[in-house]
């Protein structure tokens, strides 16, 4: 091969990689050109951000290395709760309270993948001990009252003058973060690691015999994720200013962010953020029904995943695939 066809196929390889993400950064980055006048609309488009940086990071866990993490509100409420404490009861720059927070929320998912791999738990199990430990930290939460401020959390006075608390930086925060974990996933998928997840992903047994190191390479998923998910949810609570319990609950957390990253596509790059944007939308026009939003909710989910079972993406990718097998076939010799 030339070295000009060598050099042609890289620029494609990687503006395979960059152009959707620099295009969906863009289309993000002019929302608050229609937002800005409402501080309530604002802080919707900001959680919205902050589901996209969880559903990224459980796709990590779970789209790449199979492990079903049910504890990605816990995860989050570690680098939410911990930040916080940090910077207000301790004292530490907000900084360096998310940077340390979101080192104890990646520890942890580590531990939790050494402990499923090393117990060969399946995907039931691993979800049934992340579980578990969702609960534990709910309960924790509430039993440590004078620390974390129990069922009512408590106001973050770290930050209150900075442009974490403004209406717009918040928002081009948690975008950032949403770029940077699509092209850190991005470059994973694209690497050696990739490669790996993907083999042990699609057959443990072939990976194994090929020589791939799959509890290595699982607990690396978890690692990423898990430090994706306490970032996000350090960075959330200091633009919020506040935390609760409900802020990183099981319900308000992990069933959204399974649904939103089963709807974009399970494994997809774009797909958490597909999800995130969808139901970020969804949600916030179901409002005006009250109580009704939920059955409508639930309605328009089971519709969604009766004719779109493996996501919006890999549904579309397969049917672009079939128009152009079709018509490569239908076109004379």
């Amino acid at each position: 091969m030339s070295n000009r066809g060598r050099d042609t196929r890289t620029a494609r390889s990687r503006w395979s990689l960059f152009g959707p993400i620099v295009a969906v950064g863009t289309a993000l980055a002019v929302i608050p050109l229609w937002l800005d006048h409402s501080g309530v609309l604002m802080g919707v488009a900001v959680l919205g951000l902050a589901f996209a940086c969880y559903a990224i990071g459980f796709n990590v866990i779970f789209g790449s290395t199979g492990q079903l993490f049910l504890c990605v509100g816990a995860l989050a409420g570690i680098g939410g709760y911990g930040g916080a404490i940090l910077a207000d009861t301790v004292g530490l720059p907000v900084v360096v309270s998310i940077l340390l927070a979101t080192l104890v929320s990646c520890v942890t998912g580590g531990l939790l993948s050494l402990i499923a791999v090393y117990r060969s738990l399946g995907v039931i199990f691993t979800g049934i001990i992340t579980l578990i430990f969702t609960l534990t930290f709910d309960a924790l939460l509430l039993g440590l009252g004078s620390l974390t401020g129990g069922e009512n959390g408590f106001l973050i006075k770290a930050g209150a003058d900075t442009f974490l608390r403004k209406r717009i930086p918040p928002y081009y925060v948690m975008l950032a973060l949403v770029v940077a974990f699509l092209l850190l996933h991005g470059l994973l998928r694209r690497s050696h690691v990739g490669w790996a997840w993907r083999a042990l992903r699609d057959d443990e047994l072939a990976a194994e015999l090929a020589g791939i190191d799959v509890a290595r390479y699982r607990v690396y998923g978890a690692l990423v994720g898990a430090a994706m998910l306490g970032l996000a949810g350090a960075t959330y609570a200091f633009t919020e200013g506040r935390v609760s319990p409900t802020t990183f609950g099981f319900a308000q957390v992990d069933v959204v962010v399974l649904v939103m990253l089963a709807f974009g596509g399970i494994g997809t790059l774009l797909g958490p953020v597909l999800g995130a944007a969808t139901f970020t939308i969804v949600d916030e026009i179901l409002i005006e029904f009250g109580q009704l939003r939920l059955v409508i909710y639930g309605a328009l989910v089971l519709l969604l995943f009766l004719f779109l079972r493996r996501g919006v993406i890999p549904t579309a990718r397969d049917f672009v695939a079939k128009r152009r097998l079709s018509q490569a076939s239908a076109a004379p010799d």
